[in-house]
């Protein structure tokens, strides 16, 4: 009896339907601490654990300041997901490298410091409660020393494209956001891009109908491209492109730009060119690769890798 997968209403006669609704063979993508390809971990961002006493508004900040001055130079701006897709920053007070001497000079900051380590003591939990001992250190650590890409753990289905970035080292990601140290345009350009979207939208959970990305399924599973030193030329070029294009709408949120009726043309075609160069460092034909076709050629690749 055939077996007939539908693309919208178009139906479509198929050798295999396999666990992700995709004619390929039936593999089955597990959870992996490491990635399958050669290319940077991911992790989660910062977890304070600090009953919010570490962390202001701009107006917050700014109120801070004005009463305790010699703290300004221990603020770090501070993402999560909301504020990455939202463009706007909150702010981390961060004191762990302040020196003792003149940590104790800054009443406001030693009351904070003493807030946090009640707030662990009074948790039920074992590991909090020791955690009381190191108030100036957060629960979970990730602070990268170069640029970083940061990948919001929750986005809309709505969007074509999950919005990712290039983060500078001052700016410390929050855990709501997954962070990959030492990764490059050019990471930043394969994970944006049309392929990896299809692969993300194919394997990833969800949370109501929203795209949930995982470091375990989603990142460490992909199998990267083997690009030649032009290609991966190439896919930095149209992921600065891609960077450039945003830096045209500062006032607009990536909410906003990357609504699928308000895009703005320019970041559209620069999504389209980041997808081209891709798509060209994968071998797959532009004209005629469908995000179906697309997705079983990458569970192809997987199956090899993981062989291996």
């Amino acid at each position: 009896k055939p077996k007939v997968l539908f693309a919208g209403d178009r139906p479509q006669i198929v050798n295999n339907i396999n666990g992700y609704l995709i004619d390929a063979e039936s593999v089955f993508v597990e959870s992996r601490k490491k990635p399958v390809s050669d290319v940077p971990d991911i992790g989660i961002g910062n977890m304070p654990l600090d009953g919010g006493n570490y962390l202001f508004t701009e107006e917050e900040k700014a109120e801070f300041i004005a009463i305790e001055p010699a703290s300004e130079k221990w603020f770090r701006p501070w993402i999560g997901s909301h504020e990455f897709i939202n463009r706007y920053f909150r702010h981390c007070l961060y004191l762990k490298d302040c020196p003792p001497g003149e940590l104790r000079k800054m009443a406001e900051c030693m009351k904070r410091i003493e807030a946090v380590r009640q707030f662990r003591l009074e948790s039920s939990r074992a590991s909090t409660k020791k955690l009381a001992d190191y108030p100036l250190s957060f629960s979970t650590t990730n602070i990268p020393t170069s640029d970083y890409v940061v990948v919001p753990k929750v986005s809309s289905e709505r969007r074509r494209y999950i919005p990712m970035g290039l983060m500078t080292p001052d700016i410390l990601a929050s855990d709501l956001v997954f962070v990959i140290p030492d990764a490059s345009l050019y990471h930043l350009g394969v994970l944006t891009s049309n392929v990896h979207m299809a692969w993300m939208r194919a394997v990833c959970g969800r949370l109501k109908s929203d795209y949930r990305y995982s470091k375990d399924v989603v990142y460490n599973n992909f199998p990267w491209p083997t690009p030649t030193e032009t290609q991966k030329a190439k896919i930095e070029q149209t992921a600065q492109a891609i960077l450039d294009a945003r830096a045209l709408y500062p006032d607009a949120s990536l909410a906003d730009l990357y609504d699928e009726v308000a895009m703005p043309p320019e970041l559209r075609k620069a999504h389209q060119q980041n997808d081209k160069a891709v798509m060209q460092a994968y071998g797959f034909d532009i004209k005629t690769t469908t995000e179906t076709s697309c997705v079983a050629e990458l569970m192809k690749m997987y199956q090899k890798l993981t062989e291996k």
